[in-house]
């Protein structure tokens, strides 16, 4: 029997990135379910789409990616890949993520092709 495929919501508040994240997971054998401009949006999207995985961006408007984490972990616990442009400088960031209990981290922007296999590989082994 074959396996579905991992169904994703992405969160992110620039579109150019939601879409691009969209097509290149798309590619990558993944099932990207909706994406959310932030976390309030991101929060209700969750809970009406029951994704398998999510990603999501740091630095956003209205409630930040961080806030959004814990608030996402403690209502609605479901693997989260952390995706920013977020790096050296926004070291704190990442351990705070990863101590809130985000799966992993990858920076961006990369190239379309490292981003895509980075993202992919990420929510990829969330499932054994």
């Amino acid at each position: 029997m074959q396996q579905r495929a991992v169904r994703v919501l992405i969160v992110d508040d620039s579109a150019l990135i939601r879409q691009m994240l969209s097509r290149l997971l798309g590619a990558a054998g993944l099932d990207v379910v909706g994406t959310a401009r932030d976390g309030f949006d991101a929060l209700d999207k969750v809970k009406a789409l029951s994704p398998d995985v999510v990603t999501l961006d740091i630095e956003m408007p209205r409630m930040d990616g961080l806030a959004t984490l814990e608030r996402l972990l403690a209502e609605h616990p479901v693997p989260v890949v952390m995706c920013s442009g977020l790096t050296e400088s926004g070291a704190d960031a990442t351990i705070k993520a990863l101590e809130l209990g985000a799966f992993d981290f990858v920076s961006k922007p990369l190239d379309l092709a490292g981003l895509r296999k980075l993202v992919a590989a990420a929510i990829k082994a969330v499932r054994p």
